[in-house]
């Protein structure tokens, strides 16, 4: 294993696997409007994340308060927005309307979690119409197992899949982000604290042309940090990718950063429709350590050379074309210990039958460690 010898003390042995978890079953909530025998609760997992989101006090969500089921729009926008309700299990496919997403502000300690199977979806392509979720000013936030379905890229200036702006201690887990109109997951103005794991992002759909934005091809997967200008992000936008699979269709910004300290480890890139992979931005701080990139056009790309650190170090590059190479700089030193997998391993990890995406079969941690 290639690591830098400042992380070395860091790593923990032997299992992958999230220790401490709590999980129980309690009785669910009957959602509002629901008829008949309530859908039946999915086991509950009380357990805090790693990498980023382990700072700061932690992100543990609504550990194990008893989730409202939902299986509607309906139900899914009141328990979203009803700070009183801290989990929220969603079941089956749930489409959203045009214009319908639905905005979680200002709240703290909450976990969105799917069963096996469950899918929010939005169809709607136009600038106001799109995106499913947007979450601002929240703290403490889980979102895990759940597919989030969008309705193809097209360059409207449109909405992201989710978005999450100025909140802080958001763990994202087991979750697939595909055919954002947008983005698939954006961080922005000043959020901090993220991690996102066991996640996979795709483009199934083909891209829409002509949009007004300008780009034929605007499969643009994940944009941390909104601007140059945004200079209030200066020392926020701390972000840990983790065993997460930015799979085919992807074009770029996998992830694309400013500003913030990310860390991009053992994940897997093998999107031969990319144009860049991990992008460094304006005075981006960039830890790329012990991933697999695999027929990936530009695997690292330096942009305007304006970023502050790009460490690139013990990857595994196979039928790529273009820069491989950082800027020469140190990153930062992680302030979390993680178990890092070999390069070696990386890609069966991320593509096992419970590896990157809504895989875990509900709110459960078994398979979430890092």
């Amino acid at each position: 294993m290639n690591v830098p010898a400042f992380l070395a003390s860091a790593l923990l042995a032997g299992s992958t696997v999230l220790t401490g978890c709590d999980r129980s079953s309690p009785a669910p909530t009957t959602p509002a409007g629901a008829s008949g025998t309530p859908a039946a609760a999915d086991v509950e997992a009380n357990c805090a994340a790693q990498g980023w989101a382990s700072q700061n006090g932690g992100t543990t969500g609504g550990g194990t308060a008893t989730p409202t089921v939902v299986t509607t729009y309906a139900q899914l926008k009141t328990a979203l927005t009803t700070a009183t309700v801290k989990v929220v299990q969603v079941n089956g496919v749930i489409t959203i309307p045009a214009g319908g997403r639905i905005s979680l502000q200002d709240q703290a300690g909450k976990t969105l979690f799917g069963t096996a199977g469950a899918r929010l979806v939005s169809t709607d392509q136009t600038q106001a119409g799109s995106g499913i979720l947007y979450v601002k000013r929240c703290s403490n936030l889980v979102i895990r197992n759940l597919i989030f379905d969008g309705a193809g890229a097209y360059d409207v200036d449109g909405q992201d899949n989710c978005t999450i702006d100025a909140c802080t201690n958001v763990w994202v887990d087991h979750c697939e982000f595909r055919d954002g109109v947008d983005g698939n997951l954006d961080v922005k103005n000043t959020s901090n604290y993220i991690t996102v794991s066991w996640t996979k992002f795709a483009y199934l759909k083909a891209p829409r042309p002509d949009g007004p934005g300008g780009s034929d091809d605007h499969r643009f997967s994940n944009l941390i940090g909104s601007s140059d200008d945004a200079t209030a992000d200066r020392g926020k936008l701390n972000i840990t990718f983790a065993r997460c699979w930015w799979a085919p269709g992807c074009v770029a910004r996998m992830p694309r950063v400013r500003f913030g300290k990310v860390h991009v480890v053992n994940s897997f890139f093998n999107s031969t429709s990319s144009s860049s992979g991990v992008q460094a931005g304006f005075e981006a701080n960039l830890l790329v350590q012990n991933n697999v990139f695999e027929g990936v056009n530009r695997p690292i790309d330096l942009m305007a050379n304006n970023s502050t650190a790009v460490q690139v170090t013990g990857n595994v590059f196979t039928s790529t074309s273009g820069n491989t190479a950082g800027n020469g700089k140190t990153a930062f030193a992680p302030p979390y210990s993680l178990s890092v997998l070999s390069a070696s391993s990386v890609k069966a990890a991320v593509t096992a039958s419970n590896g990157a995406g809504a895989t875990v079969g509900g709110n459960t941690c078994v398979s979430s460690g890092i």
